[in-house]
């Protein structure tokens, strides 16, 4: 992640490549495979259409690869890796090194003090963080004067962005990255006359990476959490929903990390992570666009086949969810309007009953389906877009339908629709009209994201990393070959009367909604909620027109029912570019 505005942008971008089901419209993407010595896969894809080529890599690590004490560090490794290297982003690397190790000498000594502090805070003579300034002690503050001294002499021999300076120079657009539960990318457009440049770029980071400004960008990483997290009305709730909904398998922490580990991880750690997962044999690089695959594959093994495979390959993950045996609850008072929210597990990207649960849950979700038909149109008990989602991860997954209660409803009547919905499709097989019909939107949706260069490069990034980029041309035949029989069966399997996670939502009194979020489709609108808080606490009007432009460029391959969001961006972009602009002039 380079800015927050640029952040929004790629929130929305990856939200239309990857979020939608795979269609059921014949796909056969001729993606050349390569293999080198050192264990790196690299993806190719001809199109001569334009002189650019979409050129992205992928580490096969997220949040779920991590442990207590260091969650967060993936995400932060992203941030991280944006930093330069040896040769970019110094002007002194060797001067620059001393303070490092100096930094570290001084967080060791930091680590000491924070660690009687937490003692103290065990044995209860302090409360609230041990991070908080007013438990700080006078040695906690010499050291961290000396850190900041420190910090300045390390900010003096910096040379900010130069990655997205070079690239931008160069005609490179849209440099940007993504961290999730199970990966994290990075990828960039170049002129196709670029390609060695981004071979060079790519592969000194992977090779000489440098983690500059470490420590003080962890107060980056603190910051977002504070914007992404606890500063919004719902998001600090889903995280605990998150918490309570996974019970064994590491994809119940938060991917920022919980506060108290990123307060706490240190370079060794950091570097430990980087050698044991950003090694070649973990890592899959895509290119799609002009170049001819012979040529591009020699550029790669180059440049990245100088780099020597991992001494020891990332750990397996071998924790798997245990079965939810009793109903959870949770209730919250937020500053939303009253939402019933249930979930169920579901199943991982490469399993079997993938294409059924996707076909499932695109008959009951949009304002064609059966839930908002039902719920709003039928019993007015609803209002906005009841939805419904599969989220399959790299090893588990999730179900989840929910819908906004309407003015003189109660959460209890929203609920028995919403179940009563989902035992509908386990008792009664769909027709064939509607079966169809949902297959019909989908390989609209597929073919709109097959169009682009950039969306068809992040979707082999991400079916990669989820375990098999070969669903990018087996999936739609699978999806093509679900029958009503195939959604009874997981309608049946996949929803116990007593498996499922609730999370009610009550309006806080005196709080509203926002309004013109009524109009995005329910799933979208975390990603845009998140999107429109960074748009709000931006300064730069040049990013903001940045963003507005990416948004306006991927409108052409969004499906129609994501058109609401992407406008619902540009107009609080122009808004509060407007606003700037009006401060500036004292206005």
């Amino acid at each position: 992640m380079i800015r927050d505005t640029a952040r929004a942008g790629w929130l929305i971008a990856v939200m239309l490549a990857v979020a939608l089901p795979l269609s059921a419209q014949e796909a056969n993407v001729p993606v050349q495979e390569v293999t080198l010595a050192n264990g790196m896969t690299l993806l190719m894809v001809e199109r001569h259409d334009t002189p650019t080529v979409a050129a992205g890599w992928v580490a096969h690590v997220g949040s779920a690869n991590e442990r207590p004490g260091i969650t967060g560090i993936a995400h932060l490794f992203e941030h991280m890796m944006f930093k330069g290297t040896k040769t970019i982003g110094t002007s002194d690397y060797a001067e620059e090194k001393q303070i490092l190790d100096r930094l570290d000498g001084i967080f060791t000594d930091m680590e000491q003090e924070y660690e009687k502090l937490r003692w103290a805070k065990r044995r209860g003579e302090i409360s609230g963080s041990v991070y908080a300034p007013e438990n700080q002690t006078p040695r906690l503050a010499e050291l961290r004067g000396e850190m900041t001294k420190l910090q300045e002499q390390e900010h003096a021999l910096i040379v900010k962005d130069e990655f997205d300076k070079i690239y931008t120079a160069n005609g490179g657009s849209f440099m940007n990255a993504f961290t999730n539960t199970d990966m994290t990318t990075f990828f960039v457009i170049v002129p196709a006359n670029k390609l060695e440049l981004w071979c060079w770029m790519e592969s000194d980071r992977l090779a000489n990476l440098v983690l500059r400004e470490f420590y003080s960008e962890r107060d980056v990483v603190r910051e977002e959490r504070r914007m992404r997290v606890e500063s919004d009305p719902v998001a600090k709730f889903e995280e605990q929903y998150e918490a309570v909904f996974w019970t064994s398998i590491p994809y119940h922490h938060p991917i920022v990390g919980w506060p108290s580990d990123v307060e706490a991880i240190n370079r060794e750690q950091a570097e430990d992570f980087f050698n044991t997962y950003y090694a070649p044999n973990n890592l899959t690089a895509v290119l799609v666009g002009d170049f001819d695959a012979k040529n591009a594959a020699a550029l790669v093994q180059r440049y990245f086949g100088r780099i020597p495979r991992g001494a020891k390959n990332p750990p397996p993950m071998i924790t798997e969810e245990v079965p939810q045996l009793s109903e959870r609850r949770l209730s919250a008072r937020a500053e939303t309007n009253p939402t019933v929210e249930i979930r169920w597990q579901g199943a991982p990207f490469v399993h079997k009953d993938a294409p059924a649960l996707s076909v499932l849950t695109d008959l009951l979700d949009g304002r064609t389906g059966r839930l908002y038909k039902a719920l709003v149109e039928e019993k007015g008990l609803a209002t906005g877009e009841p939805y419904a989602i599969f989220q399959s991860m790299k090893y588990d997954g999730f179900v989840e339908i929910g819908a906004e209660v309407a003015d003189g409803h109660t959460h209890q009547e929203v609920e028995a629709a919403l179940r009563a919905e989902v035992a509908r499709l386990a008792a009664e097989p769909v027709p064939p009209e509607e079966l169809e019909k949902v297959k019909n939107q989908n390989a609209a949706n597929s073919f709109r994201r097959l169009q682009s260069n950039f969306y068809l490069m992040i979707q082999l990034l991400v079916f990669d990393a989820m375990g098999d980029w070969h669903a990018l041309n087996d999936r739609p035949a699978q999806v093509a070959a679900v029958t009503a029989e195939d959604v009874k069966r997981v309608a049946d399997t996949y929803f116990p009367a007593d498996g499922a996670t609730v999370m009610w939502y009550s309006r806080k009194e005196g709080s509203t909604e926002d309004p013109e979020l009524a109009a995005v489709p329910a799933q979208a609108r975390p990603m845009v909620k998140q999107a429109l808080g960074q748009i709000a606490a931006s300064t730069d009007p040049d990013q903001l027109r940045g963003l507005i432009g990416q948004v306006r460029a991927g409108m052409g391959q969004a499906p129609p029912a994501m058109k609401p969001a992407l406008e619902l961006i540009i107009s609080r972009a122009e808004a509060r570019i407007a606003a700037i602009e009006a401060a500036g002039k004292g206005e």
